[in-house]
């Protein structure tokens, strides 16, 4: 007997071994068996097929152990698997890595999963009254503990109590357990415990549906009977949560699970709440953010006959192994942080989810209040359906939105600082009501440059091609590609000048000059610095919803679907910084993210305001953005993309080159082209430099792939795969490395 096992390794293919007789019985396929792997080493892999033939006369190596009883892999996760590794152009022992939970692929024998485990004590049935007076005789404080104890067992009717129940009894000392634990009166049990969590109780029904709520609701349950997938297009704060609770339970009376997709972690604590409250321990929670062991422990309860119903989380969480998926919601369906890019495998978790959910016969709804434009084409073309909500949530007016063009203010010498005098004002009203403000600046750090004033030398990255943004919380010159920091210079190194000036803001400049302009303000910062630590994200937002802070300054992660009650004013700095980038998306992102910030700006019957700071007013996209008008810019948008060949009039696969020597990559790349322009033509575009030309010492050469949407992605799997063995054939380019990135943001 034989078995293919992937193996958590960058590798393409699988490995053939033999299984001794002794196991044979034990295996089957999903199962974990640890195996021998070049010299002296031992991986844990995944069994994928079990047969009885080998396909050549080869010697292969037996399996060495099967840790577990049971499949940990469902036969629903390998197609899963291989469809990622396909799609993408990924290795499949990359996808096994990302899926599996570290603990569960232990790259030596000696470590892996452990069980937690909790000390408590029981008293000894064997003893009557008789004995046990005898034991203690004249110990008085050892028969008041264990009078303590048989109360609090009696009470609260159960035989064993916890070491923590025991220190808190009024009686308890060391020396005293130690004397009953001695006579054996009392004896202790080491007894294994769940690290995912106490147990939580629902403690409400789900809120009664307005009328908007429930016409989109009955029509989202019409659309998935016949759809697979169906968009849910709502307006910023339009309920969508609340409409997605109802429906979950439509599923749950069904039995049938849901998976329930964010794109941020700090998106998973304030919906969790409201999660928990309905569906109680119903709900499991699995992101990066929880430890090892426990992402091992939900992985085994889902495996279990007791699974949680209801998985809420991040891209991670399309990996766990469900038996009854029903229902997949992707909230946010637009966001970028869906990517993953690196490492491999480079999945966009949305699609991956449509396809999940198509493995299991489950059904998929997208929500946003700005979808990608690939997604509303869908929808618009009948590929998917398509709900539309437009009115918000408990009568809150849609945010006014007002420009303020910051050349002109700038001309007349009416802006002396980050803030237009608008913005200014409409924080200080803010503020003396004592509502909240949010600041979106999209650009972590104090300057993104600094500048010589004589000379124009600016501080770049020995190890990047790219210029070094200036902090001050520490005072460093950090890189935010490879996270190398520098001191900051006291004079040009290029022409010997003392005069080094910041360039441009960024949130830590902003956070400053608010807090010098309202004295006495509780002014905070949510960006990539701020949140590095273990629930920094949970600390921040529940501090500005209990209006622990009054004005919060951030990067996007500020725009990503966060609810909160008193933000009367939203300020968007430097707006022209989101849209001014050589990529054909840019616009798209612009106008999701200034959409997204300004809808967190309102409050019930009262409207927020949400003052967008440009110095290009005249842009088009701002009117689209001022008027709340999605559809008027996606078509807008959609026939630009028409007109030059962009998704979703096609597919686009990005290849990217690196090697340390400059001119290597250069010419692989241009071999690559070479070899892929054969056999498609004009679909080759490059090879060319990406923006940054050399990240962590490694030079990079793109080329890009424009594929239209008939064409087969097997056929093209297939010449990618063809050009690049034919480059690596060749020795001089045999260590240039080389992936791929598909549908690539």
């Amino acid at each position: 007997m034989y078995v293919d096992v992937i193996l958590p390794l960058p590798l393409p293919e699988q490995f053939t071994y033999a299984v001794p007789e002794e196991m044979q019985h034990r295996i089957a396929v999903g199962q974990r068996v640890v195996v021998p792997f070049g010299r002296r080493k031992y991986y844990t892999g995944i069994i994928a097929h079990i047969h009885d033939a080998l396909s050549a006369d080869i010697a292969v190596k037996e399996i060495h152990s099967v840790p577990d009883e049971k499949p940990v892999v469902t036969a629903q996760q390998l197609k899963l698997w291989k469809w990622i590794a396909f799609y993408y152009i990924s290795p499949l022992g990359d996808v096994c890595k990302a899926a599996l939970p570290s603990f569960m692929k232990p790259k030596d024998l000696a470590t892996g999963y452990v069980p937690k485990k909790k000390l408590f004590y029981s008293l000894n049935k064997d003893l009557d009254q008789s004995a046990i007076r005898d034991l203690l005789g004249k110990a008085k404080k050892q028969e008041a503990l264990l009078g303590e104890i048989r109360s609090l067992l009696t009470e609260q009717d159960r035989e064993m109590v916890s070491k923590k129940e025991l220190i808190a009894l009024p009686a308890f000392s060391a020396a005293v357990l130690n004397g009953l634990l001695g006579k054996e009166i009392v004896t202790a049990h080491t007894v294994q415990c769940s690290r995912i969590g106490s147990e939580k109780v629902p403690l409400r029904e789900p809120f009664p549906l307005s009328t908007h709520q429930q016409m989109a609701l009955d029509q989202l349950t019409e659309s998935l009977n016949t759809k697979e997938t169906t968009l849910l297009h709502g307006v910023t704060s339009g309920g969508k949560t609340e409409i997605y609770i109802h429906l979950i339970r439509q599923y749950l009376s069904d039995g049938k699970q849901t998976l329930y997709l964010l794109p941020e972690i700090a998106l998973t604590t304030q919906l969790t709440q409201r999660l928990q409250a309905v569906f109680g321990n119903k709900l499991g929670i699995y992101h990066s953010g929880i430890g090892d062991n426990e992402r091992t422990e939900i992985w085994q309860k889902m495996l279990s006959d007791n699974p949680y119903q209801i998985i809420i989380g991040v891209r991670s969480s399309l990996f766990l192994p469900f038996r009854e998926l029903g229902l997949v919601i992707v909230d946010e369906e637009h966001e970028t942080s869906y990517k993953q890019q690196d490492p491999a495998p480079r999945y966009h978790a949305r699609d991956t989810a449509i396809m999940l959910a198509h493995i299991c016969g489950a059904k998929t709804v997208l929500g946003s209040a700005t979808p990608s434009i690939e997604s509303y084409s869908h929808a618009s073309t009948g590929k998917y359906g398509l709900v539309t909500l437009t009115e918000r949530f408990n009568g809150m007016t849609m945010p006014r939105i007002q420009l303020e063009n910051t050349r002109e203010l700038r001309r007349r010498k009416k802006m002396k600082s980050i803030l237009a005098p608008a913005l200014k004002e409409e924080i200080s009203c803010a503020l003396e009501k004592g509502e909240q403000v949010i600041l979106f600046r999209n650009r972590r750090g104090f300057a993104p440059v600094l500048e010589c004033k004589q000379c124009a030398w600016t501080p770049r990255c020995t190890h990047c091609d790219v210029s070094l943004t200036l902090h001050t919380h520490p005072q460093r010159l950090v890189c935010h590609y490879c996270n190398r920091s520098y001191r900051i210079p006291s004079t040009c190194p290029a022409c010997g000048a003392e005069q080094l000036e910041p360039q441009g803001s960024g949130t830590e400049q902003l956070e400053e000059e608010v807090k010098m302009l309202f004295p006495g303000t509780v002014v905070a910062r949510m960006d990539a610095d701020t949140t590095r630590g273990k629930n920094a994200y949970e600390k921040i937002i529940s501090a500005f919803q209990e209006k622990r802070i009054q004005i919060l300054v951030g990067t996007q992660m500020l725009s990503k679907g966060l609810d909160f009650d008193h933000v009367r004013v939203v300020g968007i700095i430097s707006a022209d910084s989101l849209i001014n980038h050589p990529d054909f998306r840019s616009h798209e992102r612009g106008f999701q993210l200034m959409t997204q910030a300004a809808g967190r700006a309102g409050r019930k019957n009262e409207a927020g305001i949400a003052i967008i700071q440009t110095a290009d007013p005249g842009q088009p996209i701002y009117r689209f953005v001022t008027r709340n008008d999605y559809a008027g810019f996606f078509e807008e948008e959609r026939s630009e993309r028409k007109l030059f060949g962009y998704p979703p009039f096609c597919r686009l696969i990005r290849i990217i080159l690196k090697h340390k020597e400059e001119k290597r990559v250069e010419t692989a790349a241009s071999l690559l082209a070479a070899r892929l322009r054969e056999e498609l033509k004009e679909r080759v575009l490059g090879p060319g430099k990406p923006l940054v030309g050399r990240i962590q010492m490694q030079y990079r050469g793109e080329i890009l792939l424009k594929i239209e949407t008939g064409l087969s992605p097997q056929r093209v799997r297939q010449l990618l795969k063809q050009a690049e063995a034919s480059l690596h054939n060749m020795p001089a380019y045999k260590y240039v490395n080389l992936y791929y990135d598909v549908d690539p943001l």
